[in-house]
């Protein structure tokens, strides 16, 4: 009797769901690895010293230039529109230097020394007029010629008092224009050598602006 031959079916390789499970295992480890990945890049970008300082100028920017805007808004209408947003926004830049501050502050330590100093000058020129009024009367006994002597003096006085502020208001004005050049070459916008009247009146009020932002402090972390 032949014996009957028994075909044994191959049974279902066990790996097959295996290997898709792994698979899927796989994927979702890559795009955790993907995601700690970016959120390290993050990390290490917003700790980067650069990127910090990047990001405290441009707040220290915008805190510059909404004050300025503020400012400008209290000037009177004829000088506001000769103060447009491009000179303040150039204005708030230039001031991301400190240096520019201590400059300013420098200046203007010097114009009130100056000033300061001329006007004992001409208080000196008045004193010195005042006296010698005192030694004719103390010489001149008749009131007559010593009438004709102070009149005289008087034209004589007035004269030399207007020469001496002709002179005290040139030295003045040089002293402007020392400040014009001196902010000028530092770079502050609105800044240069001028004897416009309405010009110089628009600089003092960007010098205003600078002192008082000079006096306002800025912290960076709010």
């Amino acid at each position: 009797m032949e014996s009957e031959s028994t075909e044994t079916l191959p049974e279902a390789p066990e790996s097959a769901t295996t290997d898709a499970e792994t698979e899927e295992a796989q994927s979702q480890d890559s795009q955790e690895a993907v995601s700690n990945i970016d959120a390290t890049s993050q990390e290490s970008f917003s700790d980067d010293p650069s990127y910090q300082n990047q990001e405290f100028l441009q707040r220290k920017l915008y805190f510059l230039l909404e004050h300025l805007k503020k400012m400008h808004s209290t000037v009177p209408e004829q000088y506001q529109v000769r103060i447009s947003y491009e000179l303040l926004a150039g204005l708030a830049n230039s001031l991301l230097n400190d240096t520019i501050f201590e400059i300013v502050k420098g200046l203007m330590e010097i114009q009130h020394v100056t000033e300061k100093h001329l006007m004992q000058v001409r208080e000196k020129v008045e004193n010195d007029h005042q006296l010698e009024v005192k030694q004719w009367e103390s010489k001149i006994q008749d009131p007559e010629e010593l009438e004709h002597i102070i009149a005289l003096m008087k034209i004589k006085h007035t004269k030399n008092l207007k020469e001496t502020d002709m002179k005290l208001v040139l030295h003045l004005d040089q002293k402007v224009k020392d400040q014009q050049s001196t902010l000028e070459k530092a770079g502050v916008p609105g800044f240069y050598v001028t004897d416009n009247p309405k010009e110089i009146k628009i600089q003092m009020y960007l010098l205003d602006f600078i002192l008082r932002l000079s006096r306002t402090k800025f912290e960076h972390n709010k």
